[in-house]
């Protein structure tokens, strides 16, 4: 039986990857555009990642959707890994982190 800090361990890990993963249009990674709208680790450490995209449209969409489930299933402890593209909220500009703007030049 994995404890909490497991979990949030492994959501730790998770977050670090998704930092390292970049929108092929703008150059800030995933986590910090504010694409990544969940992260789920149940207890038999299979995570369920929900994301979006800044453009539903966008071309590069299997790539990096490709890229997050190799990248999150290799994180030490994850069993499997499921990314589901969701367009519903759809992404606003409002949900990037402060640094992703100030990189952008936002704020």
């Amino acid at each position: 039986m994995e404890t909490k800090r497991d979990i949030l361990a492994i959501e730790a890990d998770i977050v670090k990857v998704l930092k390292n993963v970049f929108d092929p249009e703008i150059p800030v990674n995933i986590y910090d555009l504010g694409l990544i709208y969940e992260i789920d680790v149940d207890d038999d450490r299979k995570v369920k990642v929900t994301m979006t995209l800044t453009a539903p449209n966008c071309p590069m969409a299997d790539e990096m959707l490709e890229e997050v489930h190799d990248k999150v299933g290799k994180v030490e402890g994850v069993t499997d890994a499921i990314i589901n593209l969701t367009f519903d909220p759809p992404w606003e500009k409002e949900r990037m982190s402060e640094e992703a703007m100030l990189q952008l030049g936002f704020l």
